[in-house]
């Protein structure tokens, strides 16, 4: 019997991407900015946070301006039962046991500091911890 939650059409034919973590303002952004950024087309890419923030991390923006990465755009948001749905790999950011689990995904728990209060230098280490995590993940995929 099919997945009823799975996309059909161009989204079926590429792997989906879900980057969660508790505020959806830092990690996952980042981590979500690198993967568009360095997949393009190739990997379908969505964020969530169990208790979302107001706003982006003033701060991740910054580093990610740096390295011409725009996640300024995309407001923090609370993840959906649809968003796991639609995942084949679900990347979980600290958030614990507010992370969903659906079996049949790929389930992947990066052990991050929180940039959220940090100095630029530490989120600078983060952002460059995030990028060789998403390089790992895009050759893992295939894409």
């Amino acid at each position: 019997m099919p997945d009823v939650d799975r996309p059909v059409g161009p989204d079926s034919l590429r792997p989906t991407v879900l980057f969660l973590c508790v505020h959806n303002a830092g990690r996952s952004q980042m981590a979500a900015g690198w993967l568009r950024h360095l997949a393009g087309d190739r990997v379908a890419v969505r964020s969530g946070g169990s208790e979302p923030a107001d706003a982006v991390n003033r701060v991740a923006v910054a580093v990610m301006a740096e390295v011409a990465i725009d996640i300024a755009g995309d407001p923090p948001r609370r993840w959906t039962q649809s968003d796991v749905g639609q995942a084949d790999v679900v990347v979980t950011m600290g958030c614990g046991d507010e992370c969903p689990v659906i079996p049949g995904r790929r389930y992947e728990d990066w052990d991050l500091r929180d940039p959220s209060g940090e100095p630029i230098e530490v989120v600078r280490q983060i952002r460059d911890e995030i990028e060789a995590r998403v390089r790992r993940l895009i050759t893992s995929l295939g894409a």
